[in-house]
């Protein structure tokens, strides 16, 4: 029994939120030893990078990079404001 679009969109998703959950936890634990974030956010940058060039190649990653400008003017990795 095949998956439909739907079915594989939501795997993608929960893959994503998972990866997303063991990144956070990383990240956190490298600032507890000391890391500056500025320091983690390019090393996850060059993995992540790094990954995508490995997977897709160089053409399709420098396609995907030229779009992120864009993307984060118009907040798309801007998380909302959480109450306090």
């Amino acid at each position: 029994m095949g998956h439909d679009d739907s079915t594989m969109h939501e795997d993608a998703v929960d893959g994503r939120r998972a990866a997303l959950a063991y990144l956070d936890e990383a990240w956190e634990e490298a600032l507890l030893d000391g890391i500056a974030p500025d320091c983690v956010a390019h090393a996850a940058l060059f993995a992540a990078l790094k990954e995508l060039v490995l997977a897709f190649g160089e053409e399709a990653t420098a396609s995907f990079v030229e779009r992120l400008p864009e993307r984060i003017r118009t907040g798309g990795y801007t998380l909302p404001s959480l109450p306090h």
